[in-house]
């Protein structure tokens, strides 16, 4: 589904990537590690369009897309689903859900998706016609996570989807995207600070270090690699 080569990608003469390499399977999850400062959420923002690359390729099915705008990107299934659970909070909860799926122009979606994302998550249809900014940290979480895909992707981007939130709201979006996975075949490409978790949903995680990919390997290989998960993981 992605294919990431020699990716450079920063911020004026900051390299906050330097020659990443990653593939992620159709279909699977998987994770990208690392402490503060590794690169993680760069990657998802250069795959998405939002950091311009500087160098290397990004391949979506085999199409090169690295130089694509970011609404050309949704458009060929990539949604991006960003660090603080930013939506739009003058707008309702059904609103904001409406709101990703309206470059679709496929009036009925937007009643059937608006239906689908409240069984995915029911704790925001019992606040479907509140304001955004009435919601908690989680429910924010599930929103923004609801309006990405209300763009019926292929590949989903989630930086740091976990973060703030207490362990029981954080296991119930972890749990609703593993099932959405195994449902529907959706690939996902998921940074996260909190190593164990990660490791434990995703097939294959990446670590990232100072913008240079240190390790690569299957989930469960890395979750039991003592030298990584000192060196790297803070686990």
């Amino acid at each position: 589904m992605l294919e990431v080569s020699g990716l450079v990608a920063g911020y004026g003469p900051v390299r906050a990537l330097d020659g990443v390499d990653l593939t992620v399977a159709e279909g699977s999850i998987t994770a990208v590690l690392g402490v503060n400062g590794a690169g993680k959420t760069t990657l998802l923002r250069t795959i998405s369009g939002l950091v311009a690359a500087k160098a290397g390729t990004v391949r979506l099915a085999g199409r090169d897309i690295t130089r694509a705008a970011p609404e050309d990107l949704v458009r060929q299934g990539i949604a991006h689903v960003p660090e603080g659970r930013g939506v739009i909070v003058e707008l309702t909860v059904e609103e904001n859900l409406k709101l990703g799926g309206l470059w679709l122009r496929d009036r009925p979606w937007l009643k059937t998706g608006v239906a689908r994302m409240f069984s995915l998550f029911p704790a925001l249809e019992q606040r479907r016609r509140r304001r955004a900014e009435t919601l908690s940290g989680g429910e924010r979480q599930m929103l923004a996570i609801g309006r990405a895909l209300m763009s019926r992707p292929r590949l989903l981007l989630l930086d740091e989807p976990s973060l703030g939130l207490a362990p029981r709201t954080a296991a119930q979006i972890v749990a609703t995207l593993e099932s959405l996975r195994a449902e529907t075949g959706l690939t996902l490409l998921l940074v996260e600070q909190n190593a164990g978790t990660a490791l434990s949903v995703a097939d294959r995680a990446v670590v990232l270090n100072l913008g240079r990919k240190v390790a690569d390997d299957t989930a469960a290989s890395l979750a039991a690699d003592d030298r990584v998960r000192r060196a790297y993981l803070e686990m």
